[in-house]
């Protein structure tokens, strides 16, 4: 990778706080724009096989907005989601405006390059009955089922993301010489989960009794389980049978099987559960702003979304009640 690429990889690193996965995925962004860099040099200019070994910077003022838009136009073509065109092209314009900040261009091709319109999809939701029957079931009394019924119960009372549930602690830890301080961490005595979400930005969010008393069951087996296991992490809430914190991958397929177990005709996966907290939450509460702080939405139009899924369940009970709603 070029080296003015890696330094503005490390000053979103250190800077902006970018997760190590994010930085990847604008790794792989810039590696394209480097590579329509390269196509945009006349041949008799481009290096050799020696010189591209060695990875020679970019002149990155040879690509103009008519390549950025012919680079969209064959993307598109080829069926790529409007989504991750959005995504490049907001990485690139984020580089371009920081090489302008160096002073090596003088414009920024990708800035008035917009990605084709992506069709609008509202997030899919249980409904109430569906979440209840999910969330309700009763433990067998095991390790795994005391913890997976507490994670459920959390995700369904407080709408966390699913990177925000693997990241809690079971308390807030002081920071220690080998280890940083707990950014997310359940707060047991004020009934409420802290979480560090996208951005960095850190909220609490109330956790419902039925989700605290999932939780003080889980906590006691926990308890034990870690009693009986001393090699094991002691600062996740859920933690696997090997003793570690519990994996992303690991929680999206028990969520999964879950489901099936109990009849849900949907694939539920965690962020199912983030929009069923959120839509049922409206709809009793009607709060927009209340459920984007919750949620923690940057901006409330994102939040939105959830009105137009409110407007849908009304209208499939207005069109399964109305007898005027029904075609003859």
């Amino acid at each position: 990778m070029t080296g003015s690429i890696e330094a503005y990889l490390e000053r979103l690193a250190v800077q902006r706080g970018c997760s190590p996965r994010t930085i990847d995925g604008y790794r792989a962004d810039l590696a394209i724009l480097a590579r329509i860099a390269a196509a945009a040099l006349p041949h008799d200019s481009r290096p050799d096989a020696s010189e591209a070994r060695a990875e020679p910077e970019p002149d990155w003022g040879a690509i103009d907005e008519q390549s950025i838009r012919r680079w969209v136009a064959a993307e598109s073509r080829a069926g790529r989601a409007p989504k991750s065109i959005a995504r490049r092209l907001s990485a690139w314009r984020g580089f371009y405006d920081w090489l302008a900040a160096q002073g090596r261009t003088a414009a920024n091709p990708a800035r008035g390059v917009r990605a084709p319109r992506a069709p609008k999809r509202l997030p899919k939701a249980l409904s109430p009955d569906q979440a209840l029957s999910l969330v309700s079931a009763t433990p067998d009394g095991s390790f795994e089922s005391l913890r997976d019924a507490a994670m459920l119960e959390l995700f369904y009372s407080s709408g966390l993301r699913l990177s925000e549930l693997c990241s809690l602690d079971l308390r807030y830890f002081e920071a220690v010489p080998a280890e940083a301080a707990s950014t997310s961490w359940y707060a047991e005595a004020e009934a409420e989960v802290v979480v560090t979400g996208k951005g960095g930005r850190r909220r609490s969010v109330p956790v419902g009794s039925h989700a605290r008393e999932a939780l003080a069951r889980w906590i006691d087996a926990r308890a034990r389980w870690l009693a009986a296991h001393p090699a094991a992490d002691p600062r996740p809430l859920f933690v696997s049978g090997r003793g570690t914190r519990l994996a992303h991958r690991t929680v999206q397929s028990r969520l999964k099987r879950l489901a099936i177990a109990r009849g849900i005709p949907a694939n539920v996966h965690p962020h199912v559960l983030r929009h069923s907290f959120a839509s049922h939450l409206l709809q009793s509460s009607g709060d927009l702003r209340a459920v984007q702080e919750l949620l923690g939405h940057a901006s409330i139009a994102t939040t939105q979304i959830y009105t137009s899924l409110d407007f849908q369940r009304l209208a499939a009970v207005y069109d399964a009640a109305h007898p005027r709603a029904r075609r003859r």
